[in-house]
């Protein structure tokens, strides 16, 4: 088995070049697995996440390559893939946001420059999806007809960044009126480890979701 920033490429490149035009979920869920098993890790940087959704799309672009369905099936099958990497995605904004949740809870100020580049990096989120995935991608065939599908359209990663900045930004108004403030050693100390803290968030997030499907069957 062969890793490229965490993907098995051939196991991927298989199931999608085999995917019938009846199995989108199944190739939606596979790349949403191992692209937020990718992200899982390494920090999650913009930089990191942009090399994982390149990855992905040039994963399934071969896979693609290989499928003998009509362009229209394999276009519904490569927009499956871009909703696999948008939910890691959105996991990935959660993940943010709970991390900041927490330092927020503590008094910490979203004010500290690390902090608000976190803020413009969950601002960026669904920009960078967007981005990897065009680069990444071949500039013609079936890629294309999923771009035209998608156009003027929003991601989960999106509402979800939206989302996440408003009840942000509400928690901390809050936290400044009631006076919640941590002294300037232990917040720095925080913030230090605030790229561990939401790598850790991402892997808790996943291990009760996996729990939860175990539950469930």
């Amino acid at each position: 088995m062969i890793l490229k920033n965490g993907i098995d490429q051939v196991a991927l490149i298989k199931k999608f070049s085999e995917a019938s035009a009846k199995q989108g979920e199944t190739v939606r869920k596979a790349v949403h697995e191992a692209t937020l098993k990718a992200l899982q890790g390494r920090e999650l940087t913009l930089a990191n996440i942009r090399q994982v959704l390149g990855t992905v799309t040039r994963t399934a672009s071969a896979g693609a390559a290989g499928s003998k369905l009509p362009v229209p099936d394999v276009e519904g099958l490569l927009g499956k893939v871009f909703a696999g990497m948008d939910g890691a995605l959105e996991q990935a904004v959660l993940a943010n946001q709970r991390a900041l949740q927490q330092l927020v809870d503590r008094g910490v100020s979203l004010r500290e420059t690390q902090l608000k580049k976190a803020l413009a990096d969950i601002e960026k989120m669904e920009e960078t999806l967007f981005a990897s995935v065009r680069k990444a991608a071949p500039a013609d065939g079936p890629w294309s007809g999923v771009f035209q599908a998608m156009q003027g359209k929003g991601t989960g990663t999106g509402a979800r960044a939206t989302a996440a900045l408003e009840q942000l930004m509400e928690d901390t108004q809050k936290s400044l009126r009631d006076g919640r403030a941590m002294g300037l050693r232990a917040s720095q100390a925080l913030i230090d480890s605030y790229s561990a803290l939401v790598s850790g968030v991402l892997i808790g997030m996943s291990e009760a979701l996996k729990q939860g499907g175990a539950a469930k069957r």
